[in-house]
């Protein structure tokens, strides 16, 4: 009873610590604290892949030839678009030899940008530091064209 008991202490515990990452608070719009969310609060690269766009894969510009797009739970559980708020997709950028050049980060904040999806925006260099963030229109006017999918490309929502 004794061993049964410690050992449910032991996995309410562990999973208590496992599941601080994703009940930590969101950062708002603020690319130095969504870098840190993004690569210590909740390691993108653990994340998954839209079903429908699994790992390395061909790019276009602006983004480089080659990329891999990474997505928290919130944004790979919606079915159908508008996705939750809290919602981020990472799309790192790669060069034709396969070097990271540069991340680039949608990440949908409630009330944020409501013309355009609420859509956060950040281009990364591969140490973080952001070299665009918030509206830029470059960003959103490609993505734009695909408002109805809520500005993601390389998914189509059912």
């Amino acid at each position: 009873m004794k061993k049964n008991l410690l050992i449910g202490f032991i996995m309410l515990f562990a999973t208590l610590f496992a599941t601080s990452a994703v009940m930590a608070e969101m950062p708002g719009s603020d690319a130095d604290a969504l870098w840190r969310y993004i690569s210590k609060t909740s390691p993108y690269q653990k994340w998954s892949f839209w079903p429908d766009h699994l790992g390395m894969q061909e790019g276009r510009a602006p983004h480089g030839p080659k990329h891999k797009v990474y997505v928290n739970a919130k944004a790979l559980a919606a079915e159908t678009p508008p996705l939750e708020y809290g919602s981020i997709q990472v799309k790192e950028n790669f060069n034709m030899a396969g070097e990271l050049k540069a991340i680039t980060v949608m990440y949908k904040i409630k009330d944020y940008n409501p013309a355009d999806g609420d859509w956060f925006w950040v281009k990364y260099s591969p140490d973080g530091k952001a070299a665009k963030a918030g509206k830029p229109a470059g960003c959103i006017g490609c993505h734009g064209t695909r408002a109805k999918n809520d500005f993601v490309i390389v998914h189509d929502f059912k």
